[in-house]
């Protein structure tokens, strides 16, 4: 269960840095800054609602959402450690697990020197989202650009939804992966995606 969450976050992490990277070029001394700061292995996840920007410098992990933000008929979702900065990105990883440990929900949020860079990321990531998920990409109303796509696994073994957005100079990409009978429903991933967005909104220094 474990091995799921941290394979889906790395990842989509891994598709959202080769992208900045390949533009992102002349942003090195802001992306090594952020990612330099002091990480904790302790953070706890509040709610969207009360997200506050008095987090250390660098520390992103205030910015996710908690399970009780997820609301699905019949299921209770447990976070899962946060993981800060990953794959040397500033931002902050995270995951959600259900009871069962046959929903999970991946959530990353990668922090750029500007919208612009953010942008970017988004574009690349839209342009890899194939290796992840088969399915056709369309519009969801969250932050800016965002775009879902549902369907399978490349291999079939199981139903995926990908959602990703930008927020200012945040890009957050949240997957979530379950039984390849039993996809959740588009309207379930855009609002948990919209309570990430408003957490991103409240939580990022400007």
């Amino acid at each position: 269960m474990g091995k799921m969450v941290v394979l889906a976050v790395a990842v989509l992490a891994a598709v959202s840095v080769i992208a900045a990277a390949a533009t992102g070029c002349s942003n090195n001394k802001s992306s090594t800054s952020s990612s330099s700061s002091t990480a904790s292995s302790s953070s706890a996840t509040p709610s969207s609602t009360s997200v506050s920007a008095t987090a250390a410098p660098g520390d992103y992990s205030a910015l996710l959402i908690q399970a009780t933000d997820i609301d699905f008929p019949g299921e209770t979702f447990t976070a899962m450690p946060a993981t800060p900065n990953p794959n040397g990105q500033a931002g902050v990883s995270g995951g959600f697990t259900n009871a069962a440990g046959n929903r999970i929900i991946g959530d990353t949020i990668l922090i750029f020197p500007d919208a612009s860079a953010a942008a970017t990321a988004l574009e690349g990531a839209q342009g890899a989202l194939g290796s992840t998920v088969t399915g056709t990409p369309q519009p969801a109303s969250v932050g800016t650009g965002g775009t879902l796509v549902s369907g399978t696994s490349p291999d079939g073994s199981k139903a995926v939804t990908v959602l990703l957005f930008t927020e200012g100079k945040a890009f957050a990409t949240l997957e979530f992966d379950s039984a390849p009978s039993d996809p959740v429903p588009p309207e379930f991933a855009t609002g948990v995606a919209q309570k990430q967005d408003s957490a991103i909104k409240n939580g990022l220094p400007a």
